[in-house]
């Protein structure tokens, strides 16, 4: 066991008797998000379910539910819960986050991008976001101002996902995220382009270090 793990599973191990002296407190949440961090999420969803019946207005134990859902692939799931937090607390930067990279999982980058914009709008300081937004609603500049495989792009011919792994395969990052973009804009099912903008997303995280 790593000193990682080992921290964690010992952190868990307070928690879990902090709950059993009071099985009625909010440690219930930070429970929860233990579990979800040491890969336990059916524990961890579990704990959040039954602690929000008694404290359904908790928004902290919501979204360490979303972000459970998510965890184990329930993403429609997950975003139920972050409207139900939204509805409430509109202002929610977490959520606006969160909320964008389910969007962008599932393809719909229009609704990826309106999140992003919201959490940047929220959090002038969030470089992330913004860098972010930056990829998926980037357009083609004028023909003049661009480079000869911005030119190309600017052609849907080459909107493929071919051409998209293409250009993550040459490193060109920004090009393969408006490559993959563009094409789940008009086919927010596409799984291939789904799996390709993800692909240049941690490309691109690999390559900040």
């Amino acid at each position: 066991m790593s000193q990682d793990d080992a921290a964690l599973a010992q952190a868990i191990r307070r928690q879990e008797e902090r709950l059993a002296r009071d099985p009625g407190s909010l440690a219930f949440a930070q429970l929860a998000d233990l579990y979800r961090k040491a890969g336990r999420t059916r524990e961890a969803a579990a704990l959040c379910r039954d602690g929000l019946t008694r404290y359904p207005h908790y928004t902290t134990a919501r979204l360490i539910l979303a972000k459970t859902l998510v965890a184990d692939g329930d993403l429609d799931g997950a975003l139920a819960e972050l409207a139900r937090i939204l509805e409430v607390s509109p202002k929610d930067v977490q959520c606006h986050r969160l909320a964008a990279e389910i969007h962008r999982r599932r393809g719909r980058i229009d609704a990826a991008v309106a999140h992003l914009e919201t959490a940047v709008r929220l959090d002038a300081g969030d470089r992330e976001s913004r860098a972010l937004l930056g990829l998926l609603r980037a357009a083609t500049p004028p023909a003049d101002d661009a480079s000869g495989l911005v030119r190309v792009l600017a052609d849907d011919t080459f909107a493929t996902v071919a051409f998209g792994t293409l250009c993550l395969e040459q490193t060109c990052l920004e090009e393969a995220a408006q490559t993959f973009t563009r094409i789940l804009r008009k086919d927010p099912d596409n799984r291939a382009a789904r799996e390709g903008l993800e692909l240049t997303l941690r490309a691109r995280q690999r390559r900040k270090g």
